[in-house]
């Protein structure tokens, strides 16, 4: 019982270290302007900026051309790629690239830090524009996708899952080189910081 009480202690305790550490909830403060599915869509977006930043922010200036292998992307080319793919795909939702974008060679186009960052944060905004500037009416629309068919409801939600992919792989790299995600080190810090808060009162006990 001791046992499972203390489980559900520190569950609620990451729990806690989540809501307050977090430097975006749209889940919790919503996406203006944007409903249904595509507020989904767009809370998710936003999730994955916020992660990818803040990764990107973390990793040193040096470590953008570590890669685990040749055969890999570097860490500049998977930030790079990320972005490619916000400029590049939302064309398929109704939202075209910006004017001088080329896909090709773009995730190679550079590996200094602060213009990856800007980039990226830029490609995140063009798909906040691009989500918004949908309309309700069109996502189910079809298109012809891979031999297949597939619907604008599915290409967002392809371009989500591609987001999300890369983005363990940037984690698992930044694990590799001893880079702590920061959402994870806040959570940390927040479940020492409600450990020190409750000592005085387990020792009076």
């Amino acid at each position: 019982m001791t046992r499972i009480f203390s489980a559900i202690c520190l569950l609620l305790v990451a729990v806690t270290a989540f809501r307050s550490a977090a430097q975006v909830n749209p889940y919790k403060d919503g996406t203006p302007g944007v409903t249904g599915y595509r507020s989904e869509v767009l809370a998710e977006v936003i999730i994955q900026e916020d992660k990818f930043t803040r990764l990107a922010e973390a990793i040193p200036a040096e470590k953008y051309t570590w890669r685990p292998s040749a055969d890999v992307r570097s860490f500049a080319e998977v930030f790079l790629h990320v972005a490619a793919a916000n400029f590049n795909l939302y064309k398929l939702v109704g939202t075209p690239p910006p004017a001088g974008f080329e896909v090709k060679g773009f995730e190679k186009s550079t590996t200094d830090k602060t213009k990856v960052i800007a980039r990226l944060k830029d490609s995140f905004a063009h798909a906040r524009k691009a989500i918004t500037a949908m309309s309700d009416a069109d996502l189910d629309k079809s298109m012809d996708w891979f031999g297949g068919k597939n619907t604008e409801r599915g290409i967002l939600l392809f371009i989500v899952r591609h987001g999300a992919e890369h983005l363990g792989q940037a984690i698992a790299y930044a694990r590799f080189i001893g880079v702590v995600p920061p959402w994870t080190e806040d959570m940390r810090k927040q479940a020492e910081k409600a450990e020190k808060k409750d000592a005085p009162a387990k020792e009076k006990q």
